[in-house]
């Protein structure tokens, strides 16, 4: 439960500042932000603005309190950490008014309140996840994830591997770009001409000629949302357990309004990270199991 919704007893006529400030232990950079964020309240759920008289009894906080289930780093030094990522955990609340476990409440836990995600997976998706543990590194690496061309020559270098349906036989690389879809799926995503230039690299790894599945590597150019379930969607060869694409629109979309229930993961990992950071070229690959 990240977000907590925290009461106070007024004292009336003192700015809002001098009275956060002097009579709870919320810090002066906490406040602020807060304010700025309009996080504080009074009892009618009116936002607070700086410097603003109280004339309430009570005022109402939304701070961000970490909770940990355990979930630790599998890797640290004083500039970053790498998280592996179970499926079916989001990276970060979607609102102040999601109250979820999420990989940010292990980030804030373990590293403290100034590290941050410098990327994002999907709740189902597994695997790497880098976050800096502090404003100088956030920087670097951000730029590091910024600098992504079609010829593959970036800073960083990140791998998956997918199991998806049917026999897929050679290598190829999937060139199309990718937009927002215009169907009712909000954060579907579709290949389009008039989309951004999108490019994945499929390699397969082993095919299961029973079950008609083919173990791959995915290797995203491009950094788009979804793009490696769009591209591998497009081919005819979605990836096994998406309840996105590759199914009716209807199907997908009672799944995101969890009126009904799959049962079985996204079959996508984020397995391997590679990067230089500061004059050293750093390497690390998931140790989870694709399952």
């Amino acid at each position: 439960m990240p977000y907590i919704k925290k009461e106070f007893k007024s004292i009336k006529d003192l700015s809002i500042e001098e009275f956060l400030l002097h009579h709870t232990n919320l810090d002066e950079n906490l406040v602020l932000n807060l304010l700025k964020k309009g996080k504080i309240l009074d009892e009618n759920n009116k936002r607070f603005q700086q410097n603003q008289l109280i004339k309430c009894e009570k005022v109402y906080v939304t701070i961000f309190e970490p909770q940990s289930k355990n979930l630790k780093p599998i890797f640290q030094n004083r500039y970053f950490a790498i998280f592996d990522k179970p499926s079916g955990v989001l990276v970060h609340p979607t609102s102040s008014n999601d109250f979820s476990y999420t990989l940010l409440d292990e980030i804030k836990f373990h590293l403290g309140s100034d590290a941050s995600l410098i990327h994002r997976i999907d709740r189902e998706t597994s695997g790497l996840v880098l976050v800096a543990i502090d404003k100088y590194s956030e920087l670097i690496l951000k730029s590091l994830f910024e600098d992504k061309t079609l010829n593959n020559n970036s800073n960083i270098k990140k791998t998956y591997i997918a199991l998806v349906n049917g026999h897929l036989k050679e290598k190829l690389t999937i060139n199309e770009p990718i937009s927002n879809s215009t169907g009712k799926i909000k954060i579907k995503m579709q290949v389009s001409k008039e989309g951004k230039t999108s490019k994945t690299i499929i390699n397969p790894i082993q095919y299961d000629k029973e079950k008609n599945q083919t173990l791959i590597q995915a290797t995203p150019i491009t950094g788009r949302q979804h793009q490696i379930r769009v591209h591998c969607d497009y081919i005819g060869h979605n990836i096994v357990g998406d309840q996105v694409y590759g199914v009716e629109e209807e199907l997908a979309n009672e799944y995101l309004n969890k009126t009904i229930k799959k049962d079985q993961r996204l079959m996508l990992q984020a397995n391997s990270l590679e990067f230089c950071f500061l004059g050293t070229t750093y390497k690390f690959k998931s140790l989870l199991k694709l399952s």
